[in-house]
């Protein structure tokens, strides 16, 4: 072939643009145009259409036939048969296409009826097309998308002006370039140019339509859909490509973001309960094939709500956010963690043991790895805050489980974890559905309760060495109408967790305090003061001290005699906020002990700073005192703590005279316990004050 047969790249470009551009014309408008963009074909004279061909095509003639249907032919008159003969091969190609168009364009001529209509529009489109009438590289720019040929070696031959926009550089620059060391993503050059080398020796097939990635000259990456084809000489050889390219960049990044918003929790970016739930049906159709187990975790955080009331919710979001990530570290790539909502997570394990026994001790084993990790502490801002969580497992195999009923078995196994102390796991059991009936109807007496006085306090006598009462912790108790005393283990977690603690609380403040106000007026009992406790939702709430002044005023009770009995978890949070409130009742006279101290969290710097006047020796160590050496030691440990900094220390859950002796032995000498008395109604615990 001679040097000026070779095929011009932007001719064919123009061939492919007229391919789009013919199907959105007017039926009459189709032929002229096309006469127009093949009259620049290299070595054409002049085209013209024959609609009523003769029966023997005649040289230099081509057919538009679909089917055994003839629409008409192409008369060319060729000037140089040596420039036109690359083009013979892609002219029939785009004829085929065009014959289709016609026929279908053909048949529904015959049933419009619009034959006048249709030759004005001709006539007017004929008009527009001949002034549009340019040069191919013209067909190129007026195209919006990028239009580029690629030699065998991947070097940029044509690219037009929409191409040159998307690259970043200009079309004289481009030109020669090669494609795949300068806009193919690095990580990805050695497999592309591998396959475009195999395209290019035919032992591969050309896939005409896909996206992918692309870095343009100022380094900014760019997703592409592409439209391809093979560009081949006269002989058939391939010679490089041709192709048609968009810029679906935003299109797929608002694509991902929809797909984000259904299927994922904004906040966490784990997967929501839409897609958790589609993924749970998922592994229950697995397991019930494969004949393994699965399981369903349920995870919601202990006391989150008092953590947004007393830091905010940002911090709350923080902590969030945090136990997200440490949870997808405790599972497996194939698991699935997901956030219901505040602070309920779920965790979808699958492919577990086909043996009931293995699958629920594998399950116990990441239990326990998540509640490891979840009680580490963590660090909100700069405030460190410790958190534990309850979690309810179930199990599934077969596909007669349903996702509705595994979710409600895991919440209430998860419910099974908080009434049992929290911070710990429990299996899902049938027998949960009723105790959350038994709770909810529960729930609903307590808030009847409050405004029907079916609440009372009993007094718990504090002794002094030599038999002296000093005072009384007051405790409440709950007469209800039916169940008869319900006990306080029952109904303060329930009251906690439904908020009813607070008027609760106050209730419990004001009849101690007027009973304070009471015992003043008898000499004999004037002496004593009265502990009480409060919650730690109580004491952060923002009108706390303002409360108990009210209280204490409305009362007439004596602040000396009044000694508030906190509870270590108060501590675990927000301390600014606690310490200022308990020096502006302190400088009133309230007076502060530190409740079952040991069990929790405390640390020596708090108790520096903390304004308190005893600490109280919990009753897990004194059981076990006279037994238990570690029990002992901790014991002692903490009468001497108290005496170097000048704290009081009393002791409860006395009940034996060998465990009195023992704590007066090692230097406390204030008690509480059955070994002097048990919690008494009002009446009882005045006639054993005048008893002792």
């Amino acid at each position: 072939m001679t040097a000026d047969s070779a095929v011009d790249k932007q001719v064919l470009g123009q061939l492919l643009l007229m391919q789009s551009v013919v199907a959105s014309l007017p039926d009459d408008a189709i032929i002229p145009f096309v006469i127009e963009g093949l009259s620049d074909i290299p070595g054409v004279g002049l085209v013209e259409f024959h609609a009523d061909p003769s029966e023997s095509p005649t040289p230099g003639c081509f057919r538009i036939a679909s089917g055994s249907t003839i629409l008409g032919e192409l008369a060319f008159k060729v000037t140089y048969m040596g420039a036109f003969e690359p083009y013979v091969d892609h002219i029939r190609n785009f004829l085929f296409m065009l014959a289709i168009i016609l026929d279908e364009r053909r048949q529904r001529q015959l049933l419009q009826s619009r034959e006048h209509e249709l030759e004005r529009q001709v006539e007017e489109r004929s008009a527009d097309l001949s002034k549009e009438r340019d040069s191919a590289q013209r067909y190129l720019d007026i195209a919006g998308v990028m239009l580029m040929a690629l030699d065998r070696e991947g070097r940029i031959e044509m690219i037009n002006k929409k191409g040159a926009q998307l690259l970043g550089k200009d079309e004289s620059a481009l030109l020669g370039m090669n494609w795949f060391e300068n806009f193919v993503p690095e990580e990805q050059r050695s497999e592309i140019r591998e396959v475009f080398g195999k395209l290019m020796a035919g032992d591969a097939r050309l896939l005409a339509q896909y996206e992918n990635r692309i870095v343009n000259a100022s380094g900014q990456e760019l997703t592409i859909a592409w439209n391809n084809t093979l560009i081949r000489d006269a002989t058939g050889n391939i010679t490089g490509t041709l192709s048609s390219a968009e810029d679906v960049t935003e299109r797929r990044k608002a694509e991902e973001r929809i797909q984000e918003l259904a299927y994922f929790d904004q906040l966490t970016g784990l997967p929501n309960r839409t897609l958790l739930q589609d993924r749970l049906q998922q592994a229950i159709a697995v397991n019930s094939r494969t004949g393994f187990h699965g399981a369903l975790l349920f995870i919601d955080l202990d006391n989150f709500k008092t953590l947004n009331d007393t830091l905010g919710h940002d911090k709350g979001d923080q902590l969030l956010q945090q136990v997200a990530a440490r949870l997808a570290l405790c599972v497996r790539e194939g698991d699935t963690v997901a956030r219901l909502g505040g602070d309920e997570f779920m965790v979808v394990l699958a492919g577990l043991s086909a043996l009931e026994n293995d699958a629920a001790a594998a399950v116990e084993m990441v239990a326990e790895k998540i509640l490891t990790a979840l009680t580490r502490v963590y660090t909100l801002g700069d405030i460190p805050h410790h958190c534990t969580a309850s979690l309810g497992i179930t199990l599934f195999k077969n596909d007669q489980s349903t996702v509705e009923n595994l979710m409600k078995q895991a919440d209430l196994a998860m419910y099974k974890s908080k009434t049992s102390g929290r911070n710990r796991a429990r299996f899902f059991d049938p027998t949960l559905e009723f105790a959350v009936k038994e709770r909810a109807a529960l729930e609903d007496d307590l808030r009847h309760a409050l405004g029907a006085n079916q609440f009372l306090l009993h007094y718990q006598a504090q002794i002094l060495d030599g038999g002296c009462i000093s005072g009384a912790e007051v405790l409440v108790r709950w007469q209800h109408p039916q169940r008869g005393l319900v006990p306080p283990a029952e109904f303060i977690p329930l009251a906690e967790d439904t908020g009813l603690i607070l008027p609760l609380g106050r209730w419990v403040l004001e009849s101690a305090c007027t009973q304070l106000a009471l015992w003043s007026t008898r000499p004999a009992m004037a002496h004593l003061t009265v502990a009480v406790n409060v919650s730690a939702r109580q004491f952060h709430a923002d009108d706390f001290v303002d409360q108990v002044l009210a209280v204490l005023e409305k009362s007439g009770a004596n602040p000396q005699l009044l000694k508030l009995e906190l509870t270590e978890s108060l501590l675990v949070s927000d301390v600014e906020s606690i310490v200022k409130k308990m020096f502006l009742l302190k400088s009133r006279g309230v007076s502060f002990s530190l409740d079952d101290f040991g069990t929790g969290f405390s640390s020596l710097s708090y108790l520096k700073r903390l304004p308190l006047d005893q600490l109280k020796i919990d009753q897990s160590f004194v059981r076990d005192v006279l037994s238990d050496s570690n029990d002992a030691a901790i014991a002692r440990t903490i009468v001497a703590l108290s005496q170097s900094l000048g704290l009081g220390v009393i002791a409860e859950g006395v009940e034996t005279e060998a465990q009195k002796d023992f704590l007066t032995a090692s230097g406390c000498h204030a008690y509480q316990g059955y070994f002097f008395s048990h919690p008494l109604p009002l009446q009882g615990f005045e006639n054993f004050m005048n008893r002792t």
